[in-house]
């Protein structure tokens, strides 16, 4: 039960760290898997994985509350009607992953290997390092700005994110960038996205455990309430530290971070295999 509890937490601080970094959640859980020997326990299964999931999507409701929340009695007449403007384009860019990563879903499963992985980390980086290099058409400063046809074409590159490896906030991040948004507007706009995606992917995951008649033990739901809590906590710096970041910085670092762990995952499977 202790071990349990610590691996939670260790899990925990990587899904809040690389849940809204676009570095890939999928390949740093492998690696820490590995490292923690978390294979055939709680923590390792898919219910675990996607429900404390639930922690760090809280962290975003909770730094952004004003901008999502379109009864504050603050707002004005216009301002509530910005909002729900804006979650009318949230909705919009959801579609294409309901419609083609549900379809998808099981199918990708049996793509969770690390030669996948390992090849998305790489590719996606190297798509970092050129889109800062080349792209320069930054039209979009404000949600305002913001068409629906482009929330509905970062949702497709969204769809993306389906492979493992690609990282949710890394396919929409750049899919933002290249159909014209500034950083901040695209990591913002990742991070509205992923609360009906995550919570509507976790909430698939419970409903299928429930219906396979699985039961969850009240050390089972203690370690899942911890890896929620450290989730939270962590996300709710994650956050303000990639937003703060990309008003001064490019997304160059992370691609070069991915292409380095990319090269790190190849490398420490080969050497296992041996």
């Amino acid at each position: 039960m202790v071990i349990e509890i610590i691996k939670s937490i260790i899990l925990g601080i990587v899904e809040g760290i690389t849940e809204w970094l676009p570095v890939s959640s999928t390949g740093h859980m492998i690696l820490v898997n590995e490292f923690i020997n978390n294979e055939g326990t709680f923590t390792s299964s898919d219910l675990y994985l996607y429900v404390i999931q639930f922690g760090a999507i809280l962290a975003v409701v909770t730094t952004f509350f004003g901008k999502l929340n379109p009864f504050a009695p603050s707002k004005t007449k216009q301002e509530k009607a910005d909002t729900w403007q804006m979650w009318f384009k949230v909705i919009v860019a959801c579609i294409p992953a309901a419609v083609i990563g549900l379809a998808l879903d099981r199918f990708m499963e049996s793509w969770e290997c690390w030669e996948v992985v390992s090849a998305a980390l790489i590719i996606y980086g190297i798509a970092f390092i050129i889109v800062e290099r080349f792209n320069k058409k930054t039209k979009i400063r404000s949600m305002k700005d913001m068409t629906y046809k482009t929330a509905f074409l970062i949702g497709m590159f969204q769809v993306l994110s389906i492979v493992p490896g690609t990282s949710r906030s890394g396919s929409t991040i750049l899919g933002g960038m290249i159909v014209g948004c500034s950083r901040e507007i695209a990591a913002e706009f990742s991070f509205f996205l992923a609360i009906p995606v995550m919570v509507g992917v976790s909430l698939l995951k419970i409903t299928k455990f429930i219906m396979e008649g699985s039961i969850m033990s009240g050390g089972d739901l203690a370690v899942l309430l911890t890896g929620m809590v450290v989730a939270y906590l962590v996300s709710l710096a994650s956050i303000n530290f990639l937003m703060s970041f990309v008003r001064k910085h490019k997304f160059t670092s992370f691609g070069w971070y991915r292409i380095v762990l990319g090269i790190l995952v190849i490398a420490y499977f080969m050497i296992t295999a041996f």
